[in-house]
């Protein structure tokens, strides 16, 4: 079964997760042979359109799709006709006449991957779209956990800090409740939406969630610019309220926790700067598999055909075409 684009993480079926998570250890098992590069996309073209800055999950794809033989063309958003005036939808015309495979897009606008998506025959990945969604770094998050716990139902993550606008929250926690894991959220009251799926449990006292007992402590970080309003005091009294101080880095070691973050990391506001140093902190793990997960699915998703009549985000699907041998 083949699906076209990856818009989200709740139109995902759980095999469909699996098999992304396996095809993404074979990648990664590729790498510790030093095979760095492979044919599985050679002719293929993938397009970076970013309208939002970002180094991490921008430069991961372009690794990614490097390493799969394709072509990569960087979309310059701030010196292209979209600064003078030119819609969304009339730069879409103009890359699907350059018949492009792939188009990886990060917007600020909640939903506009999927509009793209609508417009062309080319394989669509959300790489962020507002406090929406980041689909591949959930995907990437729940294979550093696996890579701990191999069969991670019934283990428990603990999310703490700017829920409200994360995106990496609502990804990630939806991808990981589809694995089993338990998943709870943390922050101030300010940053922790009202509702929250019933499954979820909400936390704004430190303490309680601690005695909730995690396997992970999943800081996100504080995202200044999407806040139009001050939603705590300082950054300092986040910090001691919310964040990792030696203290509470100490008690974590003391119980054997592991401490993500998807980055960039504010030091000194989520985090200590001895978390870097921490032997459990899988900071670096998921920067490195982000590459084995982005080429997971751009080897999985099969571009071309006719363009979408749904309007929704679920497409057909079907294994990846191209498997690979570890």
């Amino acid at each position: 079964m083949a699906r076209k684009d990856l818009l989200d993480i709740a139109s995902l079926h759980r095999e469909e997760i699996e098999f992304l998570l396996d095809q993404s250890t074979s990648f990664k098992k590729l790498f510790t042979r030093s095979v760095k590069k492979i044919p599985a996309l050679e002719g293929k073209s993938v397009l970076m359109l970013f309208y939002e800055a970002s180094t991490r999950t921008h430069s991961s794809f372009e690794v990614a799709a490097k390493r799969l033989s394709a072509e990569v063309t960087n979309f310059d958003v701030a010196h292209s006709s979209i600064s003078k005036g030119e819609s969304v939808r009339e730069t879409i015309e103009t890359l699907q006449a350059m018949r492009t495979d792939y188009i990886v897009v990060r917007h600020s606008h909640p939903g506009l991957p999927g509009m793209i998506a609508r417009q062309t025959t080319a394989s669509v990945i959300n790489a962020g779209d507002g406090a929406h969604e980041h689909p591949t770094q959930a995907l990437l998050d729940a294979f550093t956990i696996k890579e701990k716990f191999p069969d991670p139902r019934g283990k428990k993550v603990l999310i703490i800090g700017d829920i409200l606008h994360s995106r990496v929250a609502r990804s990630t926690s939806t991808l990981l409740q589809k694995l089993g894991v338990e998943v709870a959220y943390l922050g101030p009251g300010s940053l922790v939406p009202k509702y929250v799926p019933a499954t979820i449990r909400r936390f704004t006292d430190y303490e309680a969630a601690m005695a909730w007992a995690p396997d992970v402590v999943y800081l996100l970080r504080v995202q200044m610019e999407r806040q139009d309003v001050q939603f705590f005091p300082s950054l300092r009294e986040y910090h001691r309220v919310y964040g990792i101080t030696n203290t509470r880095l100490a008690e974590i070691s003391d119980r054997g926790l592991y401490i993500m973050h998807p980055g960039p990391v504010n030091r000194g506001v989520e985090l200590c700067d001895a978390v870097m140093d921490y032997e459990r902190s899988l900071i670096t793990n998921q920067v490195e598999n982000g590459i084995s997960i982005r080429m997971a699915v751009l080897d999985w998703l099969t571009p071309g055909g006719e363009f979408p009549k749904q309007e929704s985000y679920t497409a057909p699907h079907r294994a990846s075409s191209s498997a690979i041998i570890p």
